[in-house]
């Protein structure tokens, strides 16, 4: 198969498992707590490739993400989610307070946006930190990096969404200064559009790095998702975890084809 005719493939692990995802399907395999490997792939409800708007693009991209969840969950109800364990919901709490008393302290307002920025990246960075949730994100790249380049593969990828970080640190508190800017009666409004503004440009902003990855902005831009890539967010997998992400690449290829 030629690079024109391969599918473009995204994935997301899981605790147990690995998805992946083409412009119109999706598949699930997961390991279950006795060792048997299921699968089931289904058509996409919400096609985001569908969607050429620059402005509404990354927002259809996470929308239709976040649609696959309940999906899955009702196809395999053992998938064990990366946001279900109790320490990530803590971390989402803890960084949810500590941003609010950012965001009332006296800090610069461009210090204060930074540090509100990082800080809800915490929870996400957490629930990809080690265990076999590591090991299968490590599986997840390897299976679709040999798929897309026909060779072996290291664990880390160039279009993970950990390469979001970097855009998405440098659009949200760019809007966040912004919309600070606005009148008190509008700052709400302002704020939300923001965050849709900082999506979108990330999106974009991540598309024309995956074009120009040899580009000094690109490569600058990439290095906070590399390192927690490399460092924190994948381990080496097992055999038995790239055979569970081999079989959700090629159910979701059968679909797609």
């Amino acid at each position: 198969m030629t690079d024109e005719e391969k599918v473009r493939l995204g994935g997301m692990a899981l605790g147990n498992g690995v998805l992946v995802h083409g412009p119109h399907a999706w598949a699930c395999a997961i390991r279950t707590e006795s060792g048997e490997l299921k699968v089931v792939a289904r058509r996409k409800r919400l096609q985001a490739a569908n969607v050429n708007n620059p402005l509404f693009r990354g927002p259809a991209r996470l929308a239709e993400a976040f649609s696959l969840l309940p999906q899955l969950k009702r196809a395999l109800p053992e998938a064990k989610l990366p946001f279900q364990r109790p320490h990530v919901l803590a971390s989402m709490l803890a960084s949810a307070a500590i941003v609010n008393v950012a965001k009332h302290s006296n800090l610069k307002p461009a210090a204060r946006e930074l540090i509100t920025a990082v800080l809800s990246f915490a929870p996400a960075a957490l629930a990809l930190r080690g265990g076999e949730l590591a090991e299968y994100h490590g599986a997840e790249h390897i299976s679709i990096g040999r798929y897309e380049h026909d060779e072996d593969r290291p664990k880390e990828h160039e279009r993970c969404g950990s390469h979001l970080v970097g855009p998405m640190l440098v659009t949200t508190a760019a809007g966040n200064l912004l919309a600070e800017k606005a009148p008190e009666r509008f700052r709400h409004a302002a704020r939300l559009t923001a965050g849709v503004g900082a999506i979108a440009a990330s999106v974009e902003l991540f598309g024309w790095m995956t074009r120009h990855p040899k580009h000094p902005l690109a490569r600058a831009l990439a290095k906070p998702g590399y390192e927690l890539q490399h460092r924190t967010a994948t381990r080496e997998p097992s055999p038995e975890q790239l055979e569970v992400a081999q079989a959700a690449l090629e159910a979701c290829l059968e679909l797609e084809r």
